[in-house]
């Protein structure tokens, strides 16, 4: 893994931003898996403002790695927030926005979306493969929506899974980890005090971290870099850096 340790939330959004326009900016279709959470809404800010002009967004498609099962007017959805913060206020093609279905039968649109990626995404080997995967990770060490109480469903062999929150009950439709780590590149975005222990375990290979699901993220090609605030990265060892 390659760590990029930044001051602040703020510095995060825009080191990523830079790195995500380099990424996008190619002659090729761009598919790329979102996140939600605060620090991807800082993100979107900053492409919507800063390289809302200068990427092509005609070759970039957008996905989300989980949703919440909810209506997309809701302000729980992920997609709202994405519409919000970036695809409002950038010009991209309606068909280059490929929405989890959260108002839909979580189990039906499970298996919708999966179809949707396998007709979407270049595939690689038989297996649909993201250019980009954009990941949070929660104070549980959870990443997409698989929770370390379901850690079984990042070994599905379904590309997509519906997920429950451990305390809230909700629904979720996330993708599942083959998918993830059949990726191009799956970039982490991490930040704040309260990721610090977690952060520290999977990095340092410490404590629990087997039973993360945020430490299962391996892509095979190699290409996994954490974006980290100097609150997140504040239990790293020296070493790792």
């Amino acid at each position: 893994m390659e760590l990029k340790i930044y001051q602040d939330k703020t510095e995060v959004a825009q080191e990523f931003s830079k790195y995500f326009a380099e990424k996008a900016n190619g002659s090729e279709p761009f598919h790329v898996a979102l996140s939600g959470g605060s620090t991807p809404k800082i993100v979107f800010d900053v492409l919507a403002k800063e390289f809302g002009a200068s990427i092509d967004w005609k070759l970039v498609h957008f996905y989300w790695g989980d949703e919440r099962c909810v209506l997309p007017t809701d302000e729980e959805s992920n997609y709202k927030m994405t519409m919000e913060h970036l695809l409002s206020k950038i010009e991209i093609p309606e068909e280059n926005i490929h929405r989890i279905h959260g108002e839909s039968d979580p189990e039906a649109e499970s298996v919708r979306y999966a179809q949707v990626l396998k007709n979407e995404l270049p595939a690689l080997g038989g297996f649909p493969q993201f250019d980009l995967v954009i990941l949070g990770m929660g104070d549980d060490g959870h990443t997409a929506s698989i929770f370390p109480h379901e850690i079984e469903l990042w070994g599905s062999e379904n590309l997509c899974a519906v997920a429950v929150h451990p305390e809230s009950g909700q629904k979720r439709i996330t993708i599942t980890g083959n998918l993830i780590n059949h990726s191009k590149t799956v970039a982490f975005l991490v930040t704040g005090a309260s990721k610090e222990e977690k952060v520290g375990e999977i990095v340092n290979s410490e404590g629990a971290y087997e039973t993360y699901p945020a430490n299962l993220v391996s892509p095979t090609s190699g290409d996994l870099l954490w974006f980290l605030d100097e609150a997140a990265a504040a239990k790293i060892s020296e070493g790792q850096v």
